[in-house]
């Protein structure tokens, strides 16, 4: 019976080995694919906390939005490079700092918006930006149709590995934003977006995001602001049908000496976002 025992072991082990080699031989080609005329809508939940100190007074700042992200897909080639207008439908949204009131704001039902919510407000309904993008994801154009002049764009799309790829692969993105110094001097700061593939699960890819800085900072000031441009967090991606069906982004940093020695910024937020079922109301065209 031992000696039996002992030849069955490594035989299991061989086979696990070998199991994982062939999984990590499969590779996957990741997408993206979409229809002309074709009307993608995601609800988009995002919550944040902020703790700021400063001189020894410390206020607490919750902030709360829902909305519905909506891309109405333009023009779709051959090679699946595809142009698509980014909008936001409808937002809902809350604020509550302390010491304060708490502030709400619901564009469906609210004709007019708090002076806090009114620069949200006239982003809603509206063409936000055109997005001329390959098969990969890779944006070749890109035209801010409402804020013209803004420096630092929300990156819109999430790009994918030029080629099949196996489980364990990685690949990255590289932008940049401007931020003003204490100084009152323009830095530009270079980010990296750091992606893997986790895993694939009946046909649909998880893929690990992270935001790295790549220029050395040593201005609070600059970490303060550079927080709202990190995430980390996981993507659900559908192979089949080409597109994000969900994402669960998280941060979580403090950063000391912002304003002051003595001052600090704990920032807490989470972004969920998950792609909404087609209707037949997504056929139609909106209006300009």
């Amino acid at each position: 019976m031992m000696n039996l025992l002992h030849l069955v072991a490594p035989i299991a082990v061989l086979g696990a080995a070998l199991s994982a080699q062939a999984e990590d031989a499969v590779k996957y080609d990741l997408k993206y694919k979409f229809k002309a005329g074709e009307i993608m809508r995601c609800e988009v939940v995002h919550q944040a906390t902020v703790e700021t100190t400063i001189q020894g007074t410390t206020q607490t700042a919750q902030t709360r939005s829902s909305s519905i992200k909506l891309w109405e897909i333009g023009d779709v080639k051959t090679d699946g490079s595809v142009t698509f207008t980014h909008m936001v439908e409808n937002v809902e949204m809350w604020q509550q700092m302390q010491g304060r009131q708490e502030m709400r704001y619901n564009s469906l039902t609210d004709k007019k918006p708090p002076k806090e919510f009114e620069d949200a407000a006239k982003r809603v309904g509206v063409p936000l930006t055109v997005i001329s993008m390959d098969a990969r994801g890779n944006v070749v154009k890109r035209e801010e149709k409402l804020d013209k002049l803004t420096t630092n764009p929300t990156p819109i799309t999430m790009p994918m590995p030029g080629e099949a790829v196996p489980i364990g692969h990685q690949w990255s993105t590289k932008y940049y934003v401007t931020l003003q110094t204490t100084a009152g001097v323009m830095k530009k700061v270079d980010l990296r977006q750091q992606f893997v593939l986790k895993s694939v699960s009946a046909g649909v890819a998880t893929i690990e995001v992270e935001t790295q800085v790549l220029t050395p900072l040593n201005d609070p000031s600059i970490e303060a602001q550079i927080i709202q441009h990190m995430s980390s967090g996981t993507l659900k991606f559908d192979i089949d049908a080409g597109r994000v069906i969900s994402q669960v982004i998280d941060l979580d940093r403090r950063v000391i000496g912002f304003s002051g020695p003595a001052s600090s910024m704990h920032y807490l937020t989470r972004v969920e976002e998950k792609l909404l079922p087609a209707t037949p109301s997504t056929a139609r065209k909106l209006r300009r």
